[in-house]
């Protein structure tokens, strides 16, 4: 059936070609009602095999898709702007774009990545801010977890969100103020039966090998994004492989002693010299982390994009495709990232210069990409545990959400390499 929808949908989109309205343009400027649901039309446009167009830095990133009354529809039944264009008003849009003088440039959307999220069945009580929009875009997922990990399943995926997790086994080091709580308790059952299940003899040992499973993922040609305490802790689970770092109430053993000394920083993807919190009951895994830094007023603490060579630089231009180089400061477990701390092979996406960290940074692992955002998510400010998921509906134009979704669509490019 969803083959014959998309024959369906390619005659319409064939026919739809021989009239003067020839495309579809929906903007993603301010004039845009709904930015969210603009990329979830977008990826469906994708996955129904009509190939589009994103282009970038023209009016905020807008989507070019040839013509049809189905996929205008949508639109109307999403609440997504959009508006219908001759032949001649295209080619003078792309003629624009074309000039060497202008920083934008015209990219094709070819296939719709196949997304894979890293998140336990059972998810804990606070929402997570990709699985939310993807939701509310209706771009759709697969979840899978620590056995499929293991067993190679990502092979199956291009893209892959790990859900806020502590890759070090010590349970996002909730200990002091949670170890109490059923969910608590309920997670470290599962993940202590999960391991033994796979033949690990601790947690921690058992999220040291996904994490490798996972850069394998990426150096084969695969997309890897993470939000919050999914960034630096799984940095560090890839420089401690090996080494003990959980103290007794995670592992039922003590940490190895001076275990400091033996990280290895040419493991990890993005960040060097750190230093790990060697107290098992502090809320903080390492120096890495920002958040202690965070002492400005909410509607002061603000965090900008930089604008990238769209004809040369074209990943992260599409990375960062936004209405505003202006993004609202929001705290997570891990809210950025100390700029001392990042390696210099990495490129930093978006910074706060007030407080010295970066919030949105990118790099290159074998033939793959890697992403991390600081934050847990971009419309809660402080977003505590048992807090009540954030209603989208109420903030359909989000920059900082959008972030998130430049990276589910970029996979889809054809695109040229960064320079170096």
């Amino acid at each position: 059936m969803k083959f014959l929808f998309k024959i369906f949908l390619f005659l319409i989109v064939l026919n739809s070609g021989q009239s003067k309205a020839a495309s579809l343009l929906i903007p993603m400027d301010e004039a845009q009602k709904n930015h969210l649901k603009a990329y979830g039309i977008a990826y469906w446009v994708l996955e129904n095999d009509v190939v589009m167009e994103w282009l970038l830095n023209y009016r905020g990133g807008s989507f070019l898709i040839p013509h049809s009354k189905l996929i205008e529809e949508q639109c109307i039944i999403k609440g997504v702007t959009f508006s219908v264009l001759p032949d001649a008003k295209v080619n003078q849009i792309k003629s624009h774009i074309a000039n060497p003088e202008v920083n934008m440039e015209v990219v094709q959307l070819e296939t719709a990545p196949k997304i894979a999220v890293y998140t336990p069945s059972g998810k804990q009580p606070w929402d997570d801010a990709v699985t939310m929009v993807l939701v509310y875009a209706d771009i759709p997922y697969d979840e899978v977890y620590d056995s499929a990990v293991v067993n190679g399943t990502l092979a199956e995926y291009d893209w892959l969100h790990l859900h806020h997790e502590d890759f070090t086994g010590q349970y996002g080091k909730f200990y002091k103020n949670y170890h109490n709580q059923a969910w608590y308790q309920k997670q470290v059952r599962d993940n202590e039966a999960m391991a033994a299940q796979l033949g690990f003899s601790k947690v921690s040992e058992m999220k040291g090998a996904v994490s490798l499973n996972i850069r394998q993922f990426v150096a084969g040609g695969g997309f890897l994004f993470t939000m919050c305490s999914g960034t630096d802790s799984y940095d560090i689970a890839l420089a401690a492989q090996g080494t003990d770092i959980c103290e007794h109430m995670y592992d039922h053993d003590p940490a190895e002693p001076d275990f400091q000394s033996k990280i290895d920083y040419t493991q990890s993807l993005a960040f060097t010299d750190f230093t790990i919190e060697p107290d098992p009951l502090v809320y903080e895994y390492s120096d890495i982390d920002g958040t202690h830094l965070h002492r400005i007023p909410e509607n002061q603490d603000k965090f900008y994009l930089f604008e990238f060579s769209a004809k040369w630089d074209i990943v992260p231009t599409m990375l960062c495709q936004n209405h505003t180089m202006e993004i609202d400061g929001f705290m997570g477990q891990t809210t950025d990232f100390k700029l001392e701390l990042i390696k210099p092979n990495v490129l930093i996406m978006g910074q706060n210069k007030a407080l010295g960290t970066a919030r949105y940074i990118h790099g290159e692992f074998g033939q793959g990409t890697w992403t991390f955002y600081g934050g847990h998510d971009p419309e809660d400010y402080r977003h505590y545990v048992g807090d009540p998921p954030t209603d989208l509906d109420l903030h359909p134009n989000s920059p900082g959400y959008r972030l998130i979704l430049n990276n589910i669509l970029f996979p889809a490019a054809k695109k040229k390499k960064r320079k170096t």
